[in-house]
């Protein structure tokens, strides 16, 4: 029952990781950038979550849905006004770029929140659901449940929207695209609206299982090595490699020796590692090079 217990945490665990990576996956896609402030993007969700429910007292999922729209803005803001001028710039130009938009978002988080870890109030939390000797908290199944509704949302999205269509267009093409009439510089705008959704919903799930500070978001750096391992150009690689690293990391935490646990922590490293070794281009690879 013991491993019933520690594969339920690391799915849960692996949710989170999936779901960031899948916000570096679009930004890809889309524009050729790596965005290194996805995880900063999703402490910024919490807190804005945080803001909405615990301080203003709204509704949780009021205060969701508004956390969602804000990080829209933002997403869009932060393309418009810092992304969309680097484009055609080396990857070392848009890689220290988001790197710095990272510290920029840390600051801005400390200054107005604090730095003292915070709670966030649902109406999951602190609950255990039984089934004889597995006991599973609410928050877990809370993020398990919310990844996958937000999977099919988001493959619903990309296959049967015209919206969505026209993504993936331009993720391919984007002369063709824009030949044919997409508009493509707002397509990017989207893509960055979503993939800050995307990563504030992971922030308002995990909430509940570790407390919101300002560096909650250097997870985003895991998430990073399941983009990679799961092949930078697939979403449901990305996902999927999210929760292989979830997993591994969990059932590593519990078999190392003691005082050797905090080594688990380099599960997603040493699994990225052995990938690069075995095969670069990721599991689920499909990576192309895009014509622009």
């Amino acid at each position: 029952m013991e491993l019933v217990q520690l594969l339920i945490s690391g799915i849960s665990q692996g949710c989170v990781y999936g779901l960031i990576a899948l916000g570096f996956v679009l930004i890809y896609k889309a524009t050729e950038m790596v965005n290194f402030a996805q995880g900063d993007l999703m402490m910024l969700g919490a807190f804005i979550a945080f803001g909405f429910i615990n301080v203003l007292g709204w509704p949780f999922l009021w205060g969701f849905l508004a956390t969602l729209a804000v990080m829209g803005v933002v997403g869009v803001t932060l393309e418009r006004l810092l992304l969309r001028p680097m484009i055609g710039e080396p990857p070392f130009a848009v890689l220290m770029l988001t790197i710095g938009l990272g510290f920029i978002l840390r600051a801005v988080a400390g200054a107005i929140w604090g730095y003292e870890d915070k709670t966030l109030s649902t109406p999951y939390g602190g609950g255990v659901a039984r089934w004889g000797e597995i006991s599973v908290g609410y928050e877990n199944i809370a993020v398990v449940l919310g990844t996958l509704v937000l999977c099919v949302l988001v493959f619903v999205f990309f296959r049967k929207t015209r919206v969505g269509i026209a993504m993936q267009a331009a993720s391919q093409n984007q002369l063709a695209a824009y030949y044919v009439g997409i508009p493509v510089k707002w397509i990017f705008a989207l893509v960055w609206a979503m993939s800050a959704m995307i990563s504030a919903t992971a922030g308002i799930l995990v909430a509940p299982l570790s407390l919101i500070n300002p560096i909650m978001g250097f997870v985003g750096i895991k998430a990073f090595a399941a983009a990679i391992v799961g092949g930078f150009g697939s979403l449901p690689g990305a996902f999927l490699a999210g929760l292989m690293i979830g997993i591994v990391e969990q059932f590593a935490k519990h078999g190392l020796p003691s005082g050797l646990e905090g080594f688990s922590e380099t599960t997603a490293y040493v699994i990225l590692l052995i990938m690069l070794f075995i095969r670069p281009e990721g599991i689920f690879a499909t990576m192309q090079r895009k014509k622009v």
